[in-house]
């Protein structure tokens, strides 16, 4: 073998007898799973170089949850400002790039298909590869993203700083998923479990509106339960036991008929207590369930993501009561973004993997399929 030839080490190219890497990766990303429309830049999987979201929460909190016909119009809107600005932020080109990643699903079938159509222009216009990716999988590849040393937000961080270990039992929680997934190595995932009935995230939306705190409901919620006694409502627990399996319909019911029962007698404050009282059984079941499953499958490090993965409580009982370490992303990667898109389709362009052009949106896409 020559000098001059190439071999595959790990995740880059290096030149045969010296320790030099090519060119850095960097993927441009783009999400439009729901109503948030996002495009970021990722160099190697890990570096943020740009993470652009405009959401639209302030849109649908007047109909108490998303509008999925209107989330699509305003994706049509906002989508190629953008993927401009998170292009311009990383002061990167379209020649400039290796590849793009883009939502293929789960997620609303019209929000999908604007992302999609947008990155297969871009793909074809500029002759690069697209990996389509699942949106569930972008969230558990966000604890692998850093920013820049000068960027790094100092909120947020998780109790370990270092890269997830395999295996490792995984926390998927938001409005419309809350899953136990079992990842033995990258791209592997087993389905240990997931809810019956509503999503943890979707359950807060629900509480908070019956509790009239407005919408989103996950930080209603946390806001309103701040100082407040979790433990002033004996509020039920569906442990499903001999499953991993969540359920999350009979505690909101309960809430219901706590909520009528004290409204009639005009208790003061009540809202506060319930709201606590609420928050803390959901947590309880999402940490217990977690890290029994962490113990059985002799996981070596717990992953949480999704949009309830920024709640407070969660985060704090998960990492106080973990005996082993918990990766947990910053604030601002809990929330859907196009930053976990562009680290899981890195994951996939690097294992050889390319989408055709000719593929669709899967709005119900399970992760494990994926």
């Amino acid at each position: 073998m020559s000098s001059h030839e190439f071999r595959l080490h790990r995740d880059s190219w290096e030149l045969v007898g010296t320790p030099r890497k090519m060119a850095a990766i960097k993927i441009l990303a783009i999400e439009t799973s729901c109503d948030e429309t996002a495009a970021a830049v990722i160099e190697d999987g890990t570096r943020i170089l740009s993470n652009v979201v405009a959401s639209q929460a302030e849109m649908h909190a007047k109909y108490g949850g998303v509008f999925p016909e209107m989330a699509a119009r305003q994706h049509i809107i906002t989508i190629h400002t953008i993927i401009q600005e998170a292009l311009t932020q990383a002061d990167v080109a379209l020649g400039g790039l290796d590849a793009l990643a883009v939502t293929r699903g789960p997620g609303l079938p019209g929000a999908l298909v604007v992302g999609i159509n947008a990155a297969k222009g871009l793909a074809l216009g500029a002759r690069l590869p697209l990996i389509g990716v699942n949106h569930l999988e972008g969230h558990l590849y966000s604890p692998w993203l850093n920013l820049h040393p000068e960027r790094r937000p100092t909120e947020g961080r998780a109790q370990s700083k270092d890269e997830p270990q395999f295996p490792l039992v995984a926390l998927i929680v938001s409005g419309g998923h809350t899953e136990l997934i079992l990842m033995r190595t990258h791209l592997q995932y087993e389905r240990l479990g997931g809810t019956l009935d509503d999503a943890a995230g979707e359950a807060f939306d629900k509480v908070a509106r019956l509790l009239d705190l407005g919408y989103p409901g996950g930080p209603k919620i946390q806001q309103a339960a701040e100082g407040a006694d979790p433990a002033a409502f004996a509020l039920p627990r569906a442990w499903l036991v001999g499953t991993w399996d969540f359920s999350f319909s009979g505690l909101k019911t309960a809430v219901l008929r706590e909520t009528q029962a004290v409204r009639q007698g005009s208790r003061h404050g009540f809202v506060h207590d319930l709201a606590a009282s609420f928050q803390w059984a959901v947590v309880d079941v999402l940490v217990t369930k977690t890290l029994k499953a962490a113990e059985k499958f002799e996981a070596k490090s717990i992953l949480v993501a999704g949009g309830v993965s920024a709640n407070k409580l969660l985060r704090e009982t998960m990492m106080a009561r973990a005996p082993i370490p918990v990766h947990i992303p910053p604030f601002f990667l809990c929330t859907d973004n196009a930053a976990m898109i562009g680290a899981a389709g890195y994951r996939r362009f690097i294992n050889g993997e390319r989408t055709p052009l000719d593929f669709d949106a899967r709005p119900n896409w399970p992760l494990e399929a994926a």
